[in-house]
C-alpha cells in the first residue's frame, strides 16, 4: 500500500514536521534531541516531528535525526 508523504513547516516556530497518510488522531512520542514520532491508537508511527529543525544547521551542514522512514 502506497502512503502520501505530507511535509509542513513553521518557519517562525522552526518546526518541521513529516505524516505519513491521510490525517489521523494521533499522539507524540519523544526520541531524543528534540526529535518525536507520531503514533495513532494502535502504537503504529504516522509522522515524525523536528523542533528547532534550522537551527541544527548552525554548527554543522549535515543533519542526522534519530528516525527512520520507510515509504
Amino acid at each position: 500500500m502506497k502512503k502520501q508523504l505530507k511535509v509542513w513547516y513553521d518557519k517562525e516556530g522552526d518546526f518541521l514536521e513529516l505524516n505519513f497518510g491521510p490525517p489521523k488522531k494521533g499522539i507524540f512520542r519523544p526520541l531524543g534531541n528534540e526529535c518525536f514520532e507520531r503514533i495513532d491508537e494502535n502504537n503504529n508511527v504516522i509522522g515524525h516531528a523536528i523542533f528547532n529543525f534550522t537551527k541544527r544547521f548552525e554548527k554543522n551542514p549535515e543533519l542526522e535525526l534519530p528516525v527512520q522512514i520507510g515509504l
